[in-house]
């Protein structure tokens, strides 16, 4: 029986602040086992509307802040969550540590290798357990094409093809916010979409040795914000300001492994809306997931080496997390139940004292790749991670 408490801060309450707090609430419902219990303590957010104060009451935090420096001062806050903008990612991550709590942060956690690297010292040297947002390694159907890649049952791996396309920035009257200026965010698609796509790959087939890359922007300028306007929002009626980074990402990769790949990701893709996902080929067989069909993988598998061809298989509950949320076969999986095996292994990893899941290790490899990404669009070239 859990009877043990975890004090839960979450800092910046927007869209993926709220998933991270349905997550910690969920946790006993899927995992009653669980070592802890999260209790949620407080909410920092400087948010000047009654955001906060609606989100604190629909959840029941027991306090709200508008700086995330109190919360920290706060003695029965375990864990904190940091899940605001790009830019205040490694101050906010950094101090976490300091303060002697877990930390589980969004990506990327810096806008930079040197920040990223500069969390991840924080978190080793406090001695906390940390873990990343890379939510699509959770998936069931992702478990199982990892298994099948890591036993051989598709050969050799040959080539890969990893593609995270979304619309999220493809209109033109989408407002300038923080995501499309450097200073914030660090990079445009590079650290949003492409460090998941990063991740997924090294994940399911290993590491990626080195990488050539190309870049484009599609939408040069952008009307100002209106407030606190999300990258969804549509801009006002001033004029168009320009746009600082990259809405698209094409590479070539080789893996450690001697396999060969593409990654491809766009924030501007009409008809996207978020593709994700990812095909891996072998010598005997081959596999496919898209994030829009969660709970499938396409195999081909145990079959000769011409006219070969598909079929979908459906996650069981015996396949990665599915059987704590599903009865059965086939039954989906949405998104903030990928947050909820997150909480779960960040909440055994702080328990047991070793890590599980992602995490700063995976987010500072992410960073490194994105790093490479850039450094060879910027000199085109090949460059070796």
């Amino acid at each position: 029986m859990t009877t043990r408490t975890l004090g839960v801060g979450v800092v910046g309450l927007g869209w993926m602040g709220e998933a991270h707090t349905r997550a910690y609430a969920r946790l006993l419902h899927h995992y009653p086992a669980a070592p802890l219990r999260p209790v949620l303590v407080a909410v920092a957010d400087p948010a000047d509307d009654d955001r906060v104060a609606r989100g604190a009451a629909a959840y029941g935090f027991a306090h709200t802040y508008t700086d995330w420096r109190d919360l920290l001062a706060r003695d029965d806050v375990d864990v904190v969550s940091v899940t605001g903008p790009n830019y205040v990612h490694a101050e906010i991550g950094t101090a976490v540590a300091e303060a002697g709590k877990h930390l589980w942060i969004e990506k990327p956690a810096g806008r930079s290798v040197a920040e990223t690297r500069a969390v991840a010292a924080a978190v080793e040297a406090a001695g906390v357990q940390s873990a990343v947002g890379f939510n699509y390694r959770n998936a069931p159907a992702v478990e199982r094409a990892r298994e099948l890649v890591g036993s051989g049952r598709i050969g050799t791996v040959t080539h890969v093809d990893v593609r995270f396309c979304s619309d999220y920035a493809a209109h033109p009257q989408g407002a300038l916010s923080w995501r499309f200026q450097n200073a914030y965010a660090g990079s445009g698609v590079l650290g949003d979409l492409v460090s998941h796509g990063v991740d997924l790959a090294r994940y399911v087939v290993g590491d990626i040795a080195e990488l050539v890359a190309d870049d484009a922007r599609f939408v040069a300028q952008r009307p100002a914000a209106v407030g606190a306007a999300s990258h969804f929002a549509r801009g006002g009626d001033g004029p168009l300001l320009d746009v600082e980074n990259e809405d698209y990402v094409g590479a070539l990769l080789r893996f450690a492994g001697g396999a060969r790949g593409t990654l491809v990701s766009s924030r501007a893709s009409v008809g996207e809306q978020c593709t994700y996902g990812i095909e891996v080929h072998g010598t005997t067989g081959a596999l496919a997931w898209d994030f829009r069909r969660m709970g499938e993988l396409r195999v081909c598998l145990d079959q000769d080496y011409q006219d070969a061809s598909y079929a979908t298989w459906f996650a069981t509950p015996r396949d990665g997390e599915l059987g704590a949320f599903q009865p059965g076969t086939g039954i989906a999986m949405g998104y903030d139940d990928l947050k909820v095996i997150e909480a779960e292994r960040l909440v055994r990893s702080i328990a047991e004292g070793k890590p599980y899941g992602a995490t700063l290790h995976d987010a500072v490899v992410a960073a490194e790749a994105v790093e490479a990404l850039a450094r060879s669009v910027a000199e085109r070239r090949w460059v070796s991670l």
